[in-house]
């Protein structure tokens, strides 16, 4: 793969140690439909912040999910947006981040720049702002489970541009949550949450692609996630 195909995000929440496939919602850190959600960049250019926030905003409203995230210039955030460089790109899940220390990002793009290329930034930002509305990384459902090959999985994300430690890996990668824990639906390879899968990650041929979009699966789901 790629590099950036290769820089994933690691969404930053305390999960259990099975694997899967499948869209899916962390029930314990759901927003209440309606909810108001404050979103402040913590750094960066104002131009930059702009395109995060275009791109962001294509989670909620009408026909997507009934949450209003609100950017604001200065005060108290929930979602608190940095641009730390060698940080990677993550965001805590869902209301994780009330937990988080107000002087603490909550989400990062430790790659985005003024320069990136707009494909690149609307797969980062789609993706983290998934994590800040709740969404898992489509491979940790507990159902269906990936049949990975460890040894390559490890090898590829221990050097660059990743650099990950084992834990790192169990925990991003290998890790999946208690079916009580999640509202799910059907596996979506197209999913903006998926993690993009080489087939020689895995022992059966499975894998995924380097997805850009909010795939229909996304919409249909975060729409019924918090209806209107």
């Amino acid at each position: 793969m790629a590099d950036n195909a290769r820089r994933f995000c690691a969404a930053a929440a305390p999960r259990p140690a099975e694997t899967g496939t499948r869209a899916a919602l962390l029930k314990e850190f759901q927003w209440e439909a309606g909810e108001r959600i404050g979103v402040r960049f913590l750094e960066g250019d104002a131009s930059l912040h702009e395109r995060v926030r275009a791109v962001a905003e294509e989670w909620v409203g009408p026909r997507m999910a009934n949450l209003d995230l609100q950017f604001l210039d200065d005060g108290p955030a929930t979602v608190r947006v940095a641009f730390a460089p060698g940080d990677g790109s993550w965001s805590y899940l869902g209301t994780t981040a009330q937990q988080i220390p107000t002087d603490r990002a909550t989400m990062n793009y430790g790659w985005l720049t003024p320069d990136s290329p707009e494909d690149e930034l609307r797969r980062v930002v789609l993706h983290e702002f998934g994590h800040a509305l709740g969404l898992i990384h489509e491979h940790q459902n507990p159902e269906e489970p990936v049949r990975w090959n460890r040894a390559a999985v490890i090898a590829d994300l221990s050097g660059a541009p990743n650099f990950w430690d084992e834990a790192t890996i169990e925990h991003n990668i290998f890790a999946a949550y208690d079916p009580e824990q999640v509202i799910a639906t059907p596996v979506d390879a197209d999913s903006i949450m998926m993690y993009p899968i080489p087939a020689s990650w895995t022992t059966d041929g499975f894998s995924a692609d380097l997805n850009p979009e909010l795939s229909e699966t996304d919409t249909g789901f975060i729409r019924d996630a918090y209806p209107w």
